[in-house]
């Protein structure tokens, strides 16, 4: 076979390849982890405040220790566990209330590294395509979790938008239940710093101007003004050893 022939052969696959694995949600995920200084992540000491209460966490081959700390009352949330520590004495906490508070302390740390854990056993990946926000071209990877595995709020959905140049996290979709229906947020980060290899970024958080809007559909609304600024999301006075 002419040599040229082979060429074109070997550059065909070569594409077809390239263009399988840029479509893969996984690969994608896997990418934006890494960029973001998921595997300094892995054995870290993290610190921060958000709002009136200091966050810290640890994490390394043995497991994970998550913390809140208001005032003299301690959360914790281990892989063994939840726990809670007022005046520096183990208190009971009722069955009810566990679940609760462990998802509470979860959700600030889940945000504060993300994309970080969205390659957990209990994460199911599906790539939704390309979006353009602000000008710039965005993998669309929807995220929904496992009942086992997934935590108190395993029947929220996510959608991210991962920059198809830098593969880091620029914004972030999701639905969860209330009382009276399904809520929305989109997350547009902003104030982007990397403190020793470690990624964090703030939020400016939205939420819909109108009820009848679908959560795919909040990148577009994002780009016609359709969203009204809620809240900031800001991590203060970040540590990390």
């Amino acid at each position: 076979m002419p040599k040229k022939i082979i060429l074109l052969v070997v550059l065909t696959i070569s594409m077809l390849s390239c263009e399988k694995e840029i479509k893969d949600a996984t690969v994608i995920v896997r990418k934006s982890i890494e960029v973001s200084g998921g595997n300094l992540i892995k054995n870290s000491n993290i610190e921060f405040d958000f709002r009136d209460k200091h966050y810290f966490a640890k994490r390394n081959s043995n497991g994970f220790t998550l913390a809140r700390v208001s005032d003299s009352i301690v959360d914790l949330l281990s892989n063994k566990g939840f726990e809670r520590v007022i005046n520096e004495h183990v208190v009971e906490v009722a069955d009810s209330m566990i679940p609760k508070y462990a998802a509470s302390v979860n959700s600030v740390h889940y945000f504060s590294v993300l994309p970080y854990g969205l390659d957990g056993d209990a994460v199911n990946k599906s790539y939704l395509g390309t979006s353009k926000l602000a000008g710039k071209e965005y993998y669309k990877i929807k995220i929904t979790f496992n009942e086992e595995g997934g935590g108190e709020d395993f029947e929220d959905v996510f959608i991210y938008w991962i920059n198809a140049e830098t593969f880091k996290v620029d914004y972030l979709a999701y639905s969860y239940n209330e009382d009276d229906g399904v809520g929305f947020r989109f997350r547009e980060a902003y104030n982007e710093r990397y403190i020793k290899g470690i990624r964090f970024v703030d939020y400016n958080n939205y939420k819909p101007t109108n009820e009848n809007v679908s959560l795919e559909n909040l990148d577009n609304l994002f780009e016609t003004g359709d969203l009204s600024l809620l809240s900031k999301i800001e991590l203060k006075n970040i540590i990390v050893d």
